[in-house]
């Protein structure tokens, strides 16, 4: 009879440690981490359900939509020093699935409602490309037509000819 060794001990005991971790974490969040949180949890952004400090691996991602494969995580000061960490890690969490979006604390603060309406936009799936391609096709030379005719008849852009 051979004798498999228990590995059972030691993943419990590191899912324990994650969930004592991620349970202390949550219990002081920081401004920028509760101004969001009250409109992501219950699932009140597109009812999508989210969850605080959620381990991801060897991470914690401030906010995570399992559903949606989305994090939101906020930076604040200390992650300029950080950056080839966070760089690490954001490739980490992209390797699993996942789109990760980055918010400053003061946009999280200050702008609130753009960051809303940029993680609304990834939950819905019309994340815009930061460098968008140029349309291709029919749709793209029936666009330059149209606006070649409107500078030959000067006619100002948003009316109609």
């Amino acid at each position: 009879m051979t004798h498999e060794p228990d590995t059972s001990g030691s993943l419990s005991r590191e899912r324990e440690r994650a969930r004592v971790r991620a349970c202390s974490l949550r219990k002081l969040p920081t401004d920028a981490e509760a101004l969001p949180w009250f409109h992501l949890r219950d699932r009140r952004m597109a009812n999508h359900k989210f969850r605080r400090q959620r381990p991801i691996g060897p991470y914690f991602a401030d906010f995570a939509c399992i559903e949606a494969k989305l994090i939101v995580e906020l930076d604040g000061g200390q992650h300029v020093e950080a950056a080839v960490y966070d760089a690490d890690r954001t490739r980490f969490l992209e390797g699993q699935g996942y789109r990760v979006l980055r918010f400053w604390n003061n946009e999280v603060l200050m702008q609130t409602d753009a960051v809303r309406g940029r993680i609304l936009q990834a939950l819905l799936g019309g994340s815009p490309h930061p460098s968008p391609l140029p349309q291709a096709g029919e749709g793209a030379r029936k666009d330059a037509a149209v606006l070649v005719d409107r500078q030959a008849r000067e006619i100002p852009e948003g009316t109609t000819p």
